[in-house]
């Protein structure tokens, strides 16, 4: 069971690019990593990491390893997966990834999941990243858009719309917009995708609207977290998914505006790689965040890339 341990260890090690961040995954301390990679080296006789002080990289022995290494232990996770389900609980752990806005979906139910499911590990990375769930040794991503990697499958999850919102004071300060071609004299805060660095479009009535910096120079942010707060604080016009801005609204501190018109919708939906077996803790957590959040029951696969 060490070697297996320490197997472990180096494969997270690997996936993170980092001791420090695999420490704090795995609940040990840094050092402890670096010990148990060190152990390893010198049972097989080969460097497994190149070490600089601030970052550290497999060598092309590490690489091949790693792969073996990550492919055998999922086979290990797999087995236990199929005697967990013969033996009723699911159990083991989780590693989701899912946009850093995720937690406003996934957070209000956790409580909920964890007491059905005390034996279920979650571990959840919260990134604005282009995650690939295969090469990064995911269960599951959890995207918005339509899914478009044909290796995974998909489950819908939750369902969203965007809105055009701003604070009171804002809208006492320029005016209300009548019309979408209004905005163009508002002071509009833009998110960017990180991705791509793509500047995202206001889809209003099925066309580009107009976002205006009224205010003086464009304002653009690659966070919604961040356009959201600039928003409350009166900065400006958003345009930001509907479960973001549910309680901003609630108390009282943003206003909507074309509630009438279509705007862009999405669905935040579930995928896994579909050559590997779908262990019942995933199963569960899918199924549950389907049934809390209002998706449906179909499981797809996306189109041919």
């Amino acid at each position: 069971m060490d070697t297996l341990s320490g197997l472990a260890v180096f494969v997270r090690a690997a996936e993170m690019r980092s001791f420090v961040t695999a420490g704090r995954a795995l609940g040990i301390s840094a050092s402890a990593v670096g010990k148990s990679v060190a152990k390893l080296e010198q049972s097989l006789g080969v460097r497994l990491f190149h070490r600089t002080t601030r970052s550290i990289t497999l060598t092309d022995e590490g690489a091949v390893f790693f792969e073996r290494c990550r492919s055998a232990l999922q086979e290990i996770s797999d087995a236990q997966a199929q005697l967990s389900q013969a033996t009723g609980a699911p159990r083991g752990r989780l590693r989701i990834s899912m946009p850093t806005i995720g937690y406003r979906l996934v957070l209000p139910v956790i409580a909920e999941f964890r007491t059905r499911y005390p034996q279920v590990e979650l571990d959840l990375d919260f990134s604005d990243r282009h995650v690939d769930v295969i090469e990064e040794g995911f269960d599951a991503v959890i995207r918005g858009g339509e899914p478009a990697d044909s290796r995974l499958k998909a489950r819908p999850l939750a369902p969203y719309r965007f809105v055009v919102c701003a604070s009171p004071a804002y809208f006492a300060r320029h005016g209300v917009p009548r019309e979408a071609n209004d905005l163009a004299d508002h002071a509009c805060l833009r998110f960017k995708y990180q991705s791509s660095g793509k500047v995202q479009d206001w889809l209003i009535d099925g066309e580009p609207a107009p976002a205006g910096a009224a205010a003086g120079a464009p304002f653009v942010l690659n966070n919604a977290e961040a356009v959201l707060a600039a928003a409350i604080e009166g900065v400006g016009i958003a345009y930001l998914p509907d479960f973001l801005v549910r309680q901003a609204l609630a108390q009282g501190q943003l206003e909507t505006v074309f509630d009438a018109s279509p705007t862009l919708q999405g669905v935040f939906r579930a995928l896994w790689p579909t050559n590997r077996h779908m262990p019942p803790r995933l199963r569960v957590f899918v199924d549950f965040l389907a049934e809390r959040l209002g998706g449906d029951a179909r499981i797809t696969s996306a189109p041919p890339a």
